[in-house]
């Protein structure tokens, strides 16, 4: 699984797939959420710390790309 992650990081760090590389990261994260519920873990540290990078990750992409300004722009 370590290759697998460490590939969607790559896409993710090169400007020209970061998104695409931050809608694997984020499934990624996403199915090891749904594997600690479905065991039973919910609110575990394994399954917030996931949350949050998957959070971290839109959020940096959020930062670093006009475009997805645009699609969302954050009203105050």
């Amino acid at each position: 699984m370590g290759p697998i992650i460490l590939a969607c990081a790559i896409l993710y760090a090169i400007p020209a797939t970061a998104v695409l590389g931050a809608i694997l990261v984020t499934g990624f994260l996403g199915g090891a959420i749904c594997a600690h519920v479905r065991i039973g873990e919910l609110g575990s540290p394994p399954e917030v710390i996931s949350l949050l990078l998957g959070a971290m990750t839109w959020g940096g992409l959020y930062l670093r790309d006009p475009r997805i300004r645009a699609i969302l722009p954050l009203i105050l």
